[in-house]
């Protein structure tokens, strides 16, 4: 559909161009620009890796890699032609090699990215991942093999939308179709940026039928990472099945509250994992005056419990979220400290 001008008189077309004629280059131009702005093709992925090869044998790269919030690899394969060539067969491959991905995987090519993209970030991949997965575990996210596939071109022709099509109706893939229309206004160009499949107005009903059955697929999948909850028992009674970082709170929280001083707790965690500043800010402040006492939280402050600190005399503490492979070792360690006499443990639930 064209786009036109709304004028006093009159709609006036703005006619289309195309990106050979605008001299807009597909990977100088157009996927330099997406991978800093990837949220005008699809929103919540963290773009990874640029040009991605690292698998055995490879000849050709995917344009761009990118991980959903649930932990989904993101394949995105542009092209600036009209037809968009045979990007649907060869988005495949790629999919098919990346879904074995594991989370150091990722870790590892998202920190030679940021090397060239972000140099000012290098360093930072692994927490940076974490905190994008933290819903799914954090740095213990296990990737799924559902990978999601994300089509971008100026055009699509019939064979690709029916494949498409046929693809995610049929298999129950996730597959996006995202046309790019460049459109010269005088010295302007502008670029119109439409989702083709699944149609806009289908797609939430679409994301809900594919979650469900990934929900269903994951329960009976498991890679042999710890992915184990834990209930913990204090004297305020035993928790329901508690993610690993909830449960290090849990267990913090209650030696805490039976009189366990912050100080012995903090002997027993590694590495800093449970941050104090002095006095007792409110709730409202504690956030900025943890920054000020510990200013290389600042970009990380979702790797810390702030919205649960525990408040001393003269001293307020912060607890990490970041216990990883770790968990059964601090809880055991943790269970020393418990006053004698006073009901106090924890339980692995695993998961059916």
């Amino acid at each position: 559909m064209p786009l036109f001008e709304l004028t006093a008189d009159a709609l006036e077309a703005v006619p289309s161009s195309t990106f050979a004629e605008e001299q807009v280059l597909e990977r100088a131009d157009l996927q330099r620009l997406l991978r800093a702005q990837i949220d005008a093709v699809i929103e919540d992925v963290l773009i990874v890796s640029e040009e991605f090869a690292e698998f055995a044998g490879a000849r050709r790269r995917i344009d761009l890699l990118g991980v959903d919030r649930e932990g989904k690899p993101v394949v995105i394969e542009l092209k600036r032609t009209t037809d968009g060539g045979h990007l649907e067969l060869q988005a495949l491959r790629y999919a098919a090699m990346v879904s074995t991905l594991t989370f150091d995987d990722v870790a590892e090519a998202y920190e030679r990215y940021l090397l060239q993209a972000e140099p000012d970030a290098a360093g930072t991949a692994r927490t940076r991942l974490s905190e994008w997965l933290e819903d799914v575990g954090g740095e213990d996210a296990v990737l799924t093999r559902d990978v999601r596939v994300v089509l971008v071109s100026a055009g699509f022709d019939r064979e690709i939308t029916t494949t498409v099509l046929w693809l995610n109706e049929v298999y129950g893939l996730d597959i996006q179709c995202v046309r790019l229309t460049p459109y010269k206004v005088g010295e302007r160009l502008l670029l119109d940026v439409q989702q083709v499949i699944p149609l806009p107005e289908a797609a939430d009903l679409t994301v809900q039928l594919r979650r469900r059955e990934s929900q269903a697929r994951a329960a009976r999948v498991s890679d042999g990472r710890d992915w184990t909850p834990y209930a913990i028992t204090t004297p305020a009674g035993t928790t329901e099945p508690l993610r690993k970082r909830q449960a290090v709170l849990a267990l913090v929280q209650g030696l805490h509250a039976a009189g366990v001083p912050a100080a012995r707790i903090a002997a027993v965690l590694p590495n800093s994992r449970f941050l104090n500043l002095e006095g007792t800010p409110s709730d409202e402040e504690v956030v900025s005056e943890f920054i000020a006492a510990h200013p290389k939280t600042k970009d990380h402050l979702g790797r810390w419990f702030v919205d649960a600190p525990l408040r001393e005399a003269d001293r307020t503490w912060i607890l990490s979220k970041m216990w990883g492979r770790t968990t059964e070792t601090i809880l055991s360690k943790l269970l020393e400290l418990a006053p004698e006499g006073q009901p106090f443990g924890y339980e692995a639930k695993p998961q059916a």
